[in-house]
Parts: structure tokens; sequence; C-alpha cells
């Protein structure tokens, strides 16, 4: 296991919410380190069991048993070009995002949902 404390974010690839969501989980959860999985788009992805959702959980399971993580936030964001709709639709994507990787029962603490707002600076949808 790796030293210092992880955590996961399941973020888009949007580069303009790496930072700012990375900083946030370190403040919030006490967290070393972030282990950051990107796509376009996550929330929709996980929210409408899109394709890739075999590949997200397998590099959060990496995340969960060779780092120890035990906290996973699911990221949407304003401006987000991978899934182009309305701040409410994006945070119904993450709600229902967040009940799939809680499907998963992963031995994890905590599964939680962040908006990246127009300031990019993050809100918290549900923790």
């Amino acid at each position: 296991m790796g030293h210092g404390k992880f955590g996961t974010a399941i973020n888009c690839m949007d580069g303009r919410t790496q930072l700012p969501v990375n900083n946030w989980m370190k403040q919030q959860y006490h967290l070393d380190y972030v282990d950051t999985i990107t796509e376009p788009g996550p929330d929709r992805i996980l929210a409408d069991h899109g394709n890739q959702v075999e590949s997200i959980k397998s590099r959060v399971m990496i995340s969960v048993k060779a780092h120890g993580s035990e906290t996973i936030v699911i990221v949407a964001h304003h401006d987000c070009a991978g899934n182009p709709v309305s701040k409410e639709d994006h945070w119904a994507h993450v709600k229902k995002a967040m009940e799939a990787v809680r499907s998963w029962n992963l031995p994890v603490k905590k599964v939680a949902g962040v908006w990246v707002n127009e300031n990019w600076t993050v809100e918290v949808i549900e923790s």
C-alpha cells in the first residue's frame, strides 16, 4: 500500500477541474494524494451505465486496492463539453452516478458528488 492517505476523484478530463477538485478533496478529507480517473462527462457515463463504466470501475479498483483509497468523489462541472447539459441535469447525473458506484460495494467509507461552478470552485452535491 502507498505511503500517505489517498482519495479517488472520478473527474472530467477538462483540465480546469483538476486542481480545484484535488485541492478541495485534500482539504475536505485530509488526504495526501488524489488518484484522478478522467473521462469526458463521467457523471453521465456512470449515470447512464455507458460503455466506459467497466474501465472506470477497474481504475477505481486499482486506487482502492493498491493505494487504500477510502473516499470516492464524482465530479461534474460548468461548461462541460463531454456532457453539455444544464446544472440541474448534471446534479441528477451525479446522484445516479453515486448510486452506481455505491452498487459496486467497494470497501470505502465515502462516495460523494461535487459540482465545479463557473468560478471553478467546488460545491457539494451530496456527501
